[in-house]
């Protein structure tokens, strides 16, 4: 968490230099599509004035409501010590005094949302790289932009297992000349245009809708593409901190962004055909291959942190029982943010490079853009609600006031891009239903396990009261992993029912994951004596976390448990489902369940245990 409001002038700045490398990247952007795809919406291959002063004035009030009132100064306010993202702003909607239907209805939201940002994560790195490397198709040679596209992005995903420490510290430089060189367009075609400026009065995008209502409407589905990048402000809160980014975004990403498209808007003005590379046709032919250049590599940058918000956000899941257990590397050994997990690097890459292939061009890919990004602005909003009424308690008429005009905003970006799932917005949605699928379908089963093998246990302080019956103990520790350290797992059972004996020591562990992202290191291991050489020992993580069981036991020995590694086994146990005769998942969820559980990392894996001091011992559990 960073102390952003008192931290040192020098050190928010250096924090606000990072946040324009990666939290500004997708936003920064947009103007290589945003302005265009909106002016084609809205007036056609050729747009009038008038429809070019509407657009124009839709998305620059669209920047500022929706970014700078929504998401900096109202959503960044919620922040789950100092974390923030729509996991983050779920876990504080879920503390408030609401009912359990509402609670449940909380983290059905939290799911989608997340779902929604795995849809979002597979298209923006295709569509950004796409339309930076078209500029090449400027000069008419467009047979190299679908191969250069893949090439680069594939090389981008294989270069996540060596992390991004290296060349990260060049993402801000990079995006502070990129932001520089954006308003230097703008105000070069500005000044030759000034008049484009009148579309700062937002009674032209009043006009827009009051004389062409429908196509007013329908090009809220391509102006929503100058945000698309905002859940970013909120998703890095953690990293660098909301005053950095605030600064950021008010000093820097929103006055080169909004020169940039009023300047598009002043060229479309004077040169109509400029149409359809809008975007470059601002820049002197001299120029235009070190444009090509630096837009490919800003473009690259964004991707590089929707990627790592996708790994991140997985991590996340994980810890929170969301999905099953993944393998989480760590890419660098100063920063805990820089993670790499192949299966879903795997998945996400494939699926960007199919997207490619599918839609073959930026223009194509905006069809599918927008609709999982505008869904998770409706969660955002609704959730923020929640957190100012019943946790920060402000008015409800301001809460019901605020969150009802964001609101209108956010559901009539999505209603605009509803009309394009035919065209291709099904894509993100189907990723997301997928998502949500395998999550929802993980989170049931886990539960409904759980409570099964809850059921088929015996109570500890029972098995204590016997424990005196086995008179033959060895020497050494035995750690039991279990979810509950009220019954006895499972594995110790098994392991008296086939060796008969019992370790000096017993000790019962639990790994609880909090929903808060880290976990103070006093509060990291609890541990009660139980007595007869039994001991209940409880560690606590956060999620952002990532549990290490030897590392916290070294911990313990302050606590008066004192484990000698090679003289400690650890016990698991190893459940193989099997459908029972009324299992809690109905039909194909059983399978879907099953076949999930037999994938998830190893738990010796998962929690970093010595592979040589580990003994699994199996079971069968009827689902």
């Amino acid at each position: 968490m960073h102390q952003d409001i008192r931290a040192p002038f020098g050190r928010t700045l250096s924090l606000t230099l990072g946040a324009l490398g990666v939290v500004f990247g997708d936003i920064g952007t947009s103007p290589l599509y945003a302005m265009r795809a909106s002016a084609l919406a809205a007036g056609g291959d050729v747009p009038s004035p008038f429809v070019i002063y509407g657009a124009l004035s839709l998305i620059f009030w669209s920047l500022l409501i929706v970014v700078t009132l929504k998401y900096a100064s109202f959503i960044m306010r919620a922040d789950n010590n100092g974390e923030g993202g729509v996991l983050a702003l779920a876990t504080l909607a879920h503390r408030a005094p609401v009912s359990r239907r509402t609670k449940t209805a909380i983290g059905i939201a939290a799911l989608l949302g997340l779902a929604l940002f795995y849809g979002d994560g597979m298209l923006t790195p295709a569509i950004s790289v796409l339309s930076a490397v078209e500029g090449i198709g400027v000069s008419g040679d467009r047979g190299l932009v679908i191969p250069l596209t893949l090439i680069i992005l594939i090389g981008l995903f294989l270069a996540q297992r060596h992390g991004t420490e290296r060349i990260g510290k060049l993402f801000g430089p990079v995006m502070i000349l990129w932001f520089s060189v954006l308003a230097v367009l703008g105000v070069k075609s500005i000044l030759a245009t000034p008049q484009i400026l009148s579309a700062l009065n937002p009674w032209h995008g009043i006009l827009l809708f009051a004389h062409e209502p429908w196509t007013a409407f329908v090009a809220l589905g391509a102006i929503v593409l100058a945000v698309t990048g905002c859940e970013a402000l909120y998703a890095d809160m953690g990293h660098f901190g909301a005053r950095a980014i605030r600064w950021a975004w008010a000093f820097v990403a929103f006055p080169a962004l909004t020169l940039n498209y009023f300047g598009q808007g002043a060229l479309l003005l004077r040169d109509p055909q400029s149409m359809p590379f809008l975007f470059y046709a601002m820049v002197p032919g001299w120029a235009h291959i070190p444009m090509v250049i630096l837009a490919t590599i800003a473009t690259i940058i964004a991707s590089q942190a929707v990627i790592s918000g996708v790994l991140s956000i997985t991590r996340q899941a994980v810890q929170l029982g969301q999905l099953p257990r993944m393998e989480v590397r760590h890419t660098s050994a100063r920063e805990e943010g820089q993670i790499y997990v192949p299966r879903i690097n795997a998945m996400l890459g494939i699926g960007v490079v199919l997207i490619v292939l599918i839609f073959k061009s930026s223009d194509a890919l905006m069809t599918a853009y927008g609709i999982a990004v505008t869904g998770v602005m409706v969660i955002t909003t609704v959730l923020a609600g929640i957190v100012a009424a019943y946790l920060w308690r402000w008015p409800r008429p301001l809460v019901i006031g605020l969150c009802a005009v964001l609101g209108v905003i956010d559901l009539a970006f999505l209603s605009s891009n509803a009309l394009k799932i035919a065209e291709g917005g099904w894509l993100p949605l189907a990723a997301a239903a997928a998502v949500f699928v395998v999550m929802d379908t993980w989170r049931r089963g886990r539960r409904a396990h759980l409570e099964k093998m809850r059921q088929d246990s015996l109570a500890l302080d029972l098995f204590l009261e016997r424990a005196d019956r086995f008179s033959q103990r060895i020497a050494g520790t035995a750690i039991f992993l279990s979810p509950r350290l009220d019954v006895v797992p499972g594995a110790l059972l098994h392991s008296l029912k086939h060796y008969h004996v019992l370790h000096e020591r017993v000790v019962i562990c639990q790994v609880s994951v909090s929903d808060t992202p880290h976990v103070a290191a006093e509060r990291r291991v609890t541990i009660e004596k139980l007595g007869k050489g039994f001991f209940a020992l409880r560690l606590s993580y956060g999620f952002f976390e990532s549990p290490d069981i030897p590392a916290a036991l070294e911990q313990a020995r302050g606590q008066g448990l004192a484990l000698e590694p090679d003289a400690t086994t650890y016990f698991l146990g190893r459940e193989t489902l099997v459908a029972g005769h009324a299992p809690s998942l109905k039909g194909w969820r059983v399978g879907l369940y099953m076949w999930l559980a037999s994938h998830a990392l190893a738990p010796a894996r998962f929690f970093h245990l010595p592979p040589g001091r580990v003994v699994e011992l199996g079971t069968q559990v009827s689902e």
